[in-house]
This record gives C-alpha cells, structure tokens and sequence, in this order.
C-alpha cells in the first residue's frame, strides 16, 4: 500500500522566496518613474535573454497610463510583439470563469454553501484518499461534509490538479481519465469520471490549488443550459468588446499569437508552444474539445483590460450592469475556511477569494496595497486590481520558467509601489 502525498510541483519555487519579496510603501499617485521602472526592467530581462517579449498595460482611475510592446512575439523571425498580440493566458482564465460562475449566482441559481452535488448529482458521494493498493485500487474514508460551491471557488474542496501542478496518484488519476485533456472529451464528457477518483484531503481543511475551475466551468454549463463557452461570449466577451479573447485563436488572427519560449543557460531562448507540456501539445489554433475554465483562454492586454476595468468598476462597464457590487464584493472577500490562514509560502501576504488571491499583509507583498486582487498564468501573464489606490496592470509574456514568472511579478509590484 502507498502512502498518498500532497507534496507540489516546483520545490524550487518556495527555496528561493526569500529572494523575490521584499517590503515597500504605496503611493496614491502613480508617477512616469514608476511606470518608466515597469518597462526598463521587462527590457533587462528581454535584453539578457531571459523573456522574448511583453506587453504591459497599466491604467488609474480608469485612465490608461501605460500600453506599450517590448521585444518579440516570434523571435526566430525577429517579429516585434505588438501591442494587439495574442497570448495564452492559463489561469488567468480563472477569475473569468468565476465571474461567469457568480453572474448565476446573480440570478439566484445556486447560494455558495450550497454542495457541488446539489447542482451536479453525478459527483455526489465522493470519498476521501487514505492511500492506493498497489493493484491501483483505492483506501477510502467519507468526507466530513460535502463540497460546497464556496471550497469549490477557494480551491478548498479536496480536489487537486493534473501533474505537475500536483503530484501522486489522485493527480495521476487525473490524467488517465483525460481530465484537461484539450483535445478528447468536452467538460459533459469528461467531469463525471471525477467521481471515480477519491478526493485528495478532506473539503475545508487545506489550500490546494486544483482542477475546480474546471468543474466550475461545467457547473455553468449546467445551470445555464450553454456550452461554457457560448455563456462567456454571450454574456461577457460580447458586453465588453473582448473581441480577440477565446478557447482558440481564429484563422485571421493567427499571425497575432506570440509564440513561447523558455530560456537556456546561455542567454539565449528555445520555443516551447509547439512542444508537448502544460497544454499537451494544443496549438490553440483550432476549438478544444475540453473548454478549460482553468486554464483555456487566449487573450490580449487590452481585451483583458476590459475585464480587469469591469471588476474595479464593481461589475459595471460602459453603464452597464454585468455582475453585482454583491459578487465583486464576495469575489475579493477571503473565504478561506477557519483553520486555513493563507495560501502558502510561495504568495506570501495572501488569502483567497472566490477564484483571486487577495493581498492581507501589504508588507509582505512590495507594498501592493491591502485587498489588492489578483492572478496569473502558468506561461507567465499577470496582473492585478488595486481597489484601494484604483489601480488595474496587466502583463502579458509566454515563458516556462515559472520561478523565473514570479520573479519579474515581483519587480513590477515593487516599481509600481516604491
């Protein structure tokens, strides 16, 4: 019998934070030097060959102070990045699908303590992991309670992700049943085969970054009666003119995807989007069969601008109404459940949300200011929403060293808020 782990990816990651945060103070006025700050350090990093290029777009008060395109989308040919380029933004996805997820909450369809088996019976009775027999079948115990949508939303709720991002045989589970598997079976197909899999810890008792978005998105599905992605064009592509943001990117606007890259040693950049590794090789040229509300978008800073606007505005754009000052206010509110004080090591300062982390400890964080939402993708895109000083940054860049991601988050925050 082997003990299960909850053990994550990335161990290098929490080494070596001690290296990437630090301190600062916040101004309620952004100056050219700190947006002057922003661009000279994605240019080191692009002139030492660390990143091939970024877009970053930073605006206050619902003004755009920044827009600007550094180094290259494609650099085998040299092409520059373009203010317009296209990127895979990952879980940057995630906040999108919870905002979906709470415009039905809106409309009354579901309350968040509420158990994920109320509104998708065919996950209902899921057990816990105690350990895996070596002829692959599974040691159980009950769960103390059922998922609720809330633990669903905090990642909370005893699902884990697919390797890497989780390890041990709930993860592996996972992908042999083809869970996040773009290319095979959509989220009606594939979600059920969830209930086969024993959760990985009991619901409320542990922050574990995981698959619930992807449930999340298959919940819409059922509440609305729509394809997940029919609901996010109908109900917020469309509204707020995000026209170049979807499961895949259209044949004329081909030319516009960045591509990827990750850095050698030598100072020098290797592609790796047409390779097979976190998106298993999609090109995200052509629809995916599975919708990913975790991870499956592709967008552009100024599309995603307008979303990240929307949510400063508590859930306005351009006078309309999209999602309650309720659900934004739930949204950036910690739901962490009693006993889970924050998320970790590797986002020190920081609680959860419904689908953001949220900034508690502003020192921890270079000074980002206190109820600062916020999220990124696994390719490196971030960005935040500064309710406090009315701020909205986005960056955009593809790059596979993740530590390497989280160290040039770091240096944005700290030349915004110093």
């Amino acid at each position: 019998m082997n003990p299960i782990s909850l053990r994550q990816a990335f161990p290098l990651v929490l080494l070596k934070l001690a290296l990437v945060f630090g301190a600062s103070t916040a101004y309620a006025d952004l100056e050219q030097a700190n947006l002057d700050a922003v661009t000279a350090d994605l240019q080191a990093r692009i002139d030492a060959g660390k990143l091939s290029g970024a877009v970053v777009m930073v605006a206050q008060d619902g003004e755009v102070l920044l827009n600007e395109a550094l180094g290259y989308k494609n650099v085998e040919d040299q092409e520059p990045m373009q203010t317009d380029t296209i990127f895979r933004i990952f879980s940057m996805t995630k906040p999108v699908t919870g905002t979906a997820l709470m415009m039905l909450w809106d409309e009354g369809k579901f309350q968040l303590d509420d158990p994920v088996e109320k509104h998708l019976p065919e996950l209902a009775g899921m057990q816990v992991v105690v350990a895996q027999n070596d002829d692959g079948s599974w040691e159980t115990e009950p769960a103390n309670h059922p998922m609720t949508v809330r633990e669903l939303m905090s990642h909370t709720g005893g699902l884990l992700y697919t390797p890497p991002l989780s390890q041990g045989p709930v993860a592996e589970a996972y992908a042999k049943a083809g869970i996040m598997d773009l290319t095979g079976h959509t989220l009606a197909e594939s979600m059920p085969a969830l209930k086969e899999i024993p959760l990985g810890y009991q619901p409320g008792t542990q922050w574990v970054y995981s698959i619930s978005v992807d449930v999340q998105g298959y919940m819409v599905e059922r509440l609305s009666g729509m394809s997940f992605g029919e609901f996010l064009q109908q109900r917020l592509f469309g509204p707020l003119g995000m026209e170049d943001t979807g499961f895949y990117v259209k044949a004329e606007n081909a030319h516009r995807l960045s591509r990827q890259y990750a850095p050698n040693d030598d100072g020098t950049l290797r592609r790796t989007d047409h390779l097979a590794g976190i998106a298993g090789g999609f090109d995200f040229l052509s629809p995916p069969a599975f919708e990913s509300g975790g991870g499956g978008l592709t967008s552009t800073a100024a599309d995603y601008m307008k979303f990240v606007q929307m949510h400063l505005n508590k859930g306005e754009h351009n006078g309309q109404r999209l999602l309650s000052e309720a659900a934004i206010e739930l949204m950036r509110t910690n739901q962490l459940p009693e006993g889970v004080p924050n998320i970790g090591m590797i986002y020190p300062g920081n609680v959860f949300g419904l689908d953001f982390a949220i900034v508690e400890n502003s020192e921890a964080y270079q000074g980002a200011s206190q109820g600062t939402h916020w999220w990124w993708g696994i390719a490196g895109s971030w960005f935040w929403i500064d309710p406090v000083e009315n701020i909205a940054f986005i960056g955009m860049i593809q790059n596979d060293d993740i530590l390497y991601s989280i160290q040039t988050h770091a240096a944005s925050r700290a030349a915004i808020y110093q």
